[in-house]
């Protein structure tokens, strides 16, 4: 059964109030259940002594009130350099700069480093990566390039100051970009060539994808890449690395308009193919041709409506099984083995 506990104001029936109930309340707006200011401050007046039953203080193991928090005395906190050390008076480590590197990895690096249109303003290396270089280092010394001194550096501090996930293989350089080309270029190079396939990416921004498009069309002999300006990755870091150097030999364009860029190569006698897993032809079924673009688009959304439209042919690869279509890269790698055969 539960105890019975005094109620405040007059919610309880009268009937079962206490000696300690109170009858004074004047009726207010609600009734009877709204007291009146002067009547609450006094009767708070009045708890303060603790004449509430329910209000028992708290007491300590030897039967005395408990010390509230703000009745405790106050200790003078000790000087700072009294105190032990702590965390907070440790001295913070302070982080190294990043390096300024655009190109990392083996490949990448060798290829830059020997290419004569390249200027390159620092290379960073760790000592075991700069015995394996001394061939290169010595091949480029023979060719009369001028480059810079390696500054050698730890394995921990690269792996500190280039970007979080850079492969770098013990080397990376800080070097400007190559000299911008356009779809004119391309087709100034391949005016007198007699055969010449050139690849258009739309909107293919994985740059580990881009860099083996590339590898695989310098591997190909392609003339040229060109992609979108706004919704591609740049040529820097991951990118040439997945290219292992290709981008020291295959002319990478940025158009802003893929539409318009593709009309100038047609103009100029090229033939657009398009890969699209919807076609009805496969590549070995379409007309032989000496010139010949391959369009290939992102995965999952493939190529736009504009550039189907404008492609001279749609073709399909002949893939066979319960997986019908291939990554981006490979798809390329297979178009190119087809078109140049």
């Amino acid at each position: 059964m539960k105890k019975d506990r005094p109620w405040r104001g007059d919610k309880r029936p009268d009937s079962r109030r206490t000696d300690g109930g109170r009858t004074d309340r004047k009726p207010g707006k609600d009734g009877d259940r709204r007291p009146r200011s002067r009547d609450r401050d006094h009767d708070r007046e009045g708890r303060k002594g603790g004449d509430r039953p329910w209000a028992k203080p708290s007491r300590g193991a030897e039967g005395k009130p408990k010390a509230r928090p703000f009745d405790r005395p106050q200790t003078a906190r000790p000087a700072r350099e009294n105190r032990e050390p702590g965390r907070q008076d440790r001295p913070r480590e302070k982080k190294p700069p990043r390096l300024h590197a655009t190109l990392w990895g083996t490949h990448a690096v060798t290829e830059a480093w020997l290419n004569p249109a390249r200027r390159i303003r620092a290379m960073h290396v760790t000592e075991p990566m700069l015995k394996e270089f001394q061939p290169v280092l010595a091949k480029a010394r023979e060719s009369g390039l001028k480059r810079p001194e390696p500054q050698i550096l730890d394995k921990k501090d690269m792996d500190r100051r280039l970007p979080p996930g850079a492969v770098h293989q013990g080397i990376a350089l800080d070097a400007e970009p190559l000299e911008e080309c356009f779809v004119q270029d391309i087709v100034a190079a391949t005016d007198h060539a007699d055969r010449a396939v050139v690849l258009i990416l739309d909107q293919v921004t994985d740059p580990h994808n881009v860099g083996a498009i590339l590898r695989s069309a310098s591997a190909f002999g392609a003339a040229g890449v060109i992609m979108q300006r706004r919704h591609s990755p740049e040529m820097t870091g991951v990118l040439a690395k997945a290219a292992c150097g290709a981008v020291e030999h295959l002319p990478v364009c940025y158009e802003t308009n893929l539409s318009r860029a593709l009309e100038t190569l047609q103009e100029a006698g090229f033939f657009a193919i398009g890969l699209d897993e919807r076609g009805t032809d496969t590549l070995a079924d379409l007309p032989k041709k000496d010139k010949c673009v391959l369009l290939l688009g992102a995965e999952g959304a493939g190529l736009r409506q504009k550039l189907r439209e404008q492609c001279n042919a749609l073709a399909r690869l002949p893939t066979q099984g319960p997986i019908q279509s291939l990554n981006v890269s490979n798809a390329a790698a297979v178009a190119l083995y087809a078109v140049s055969n």
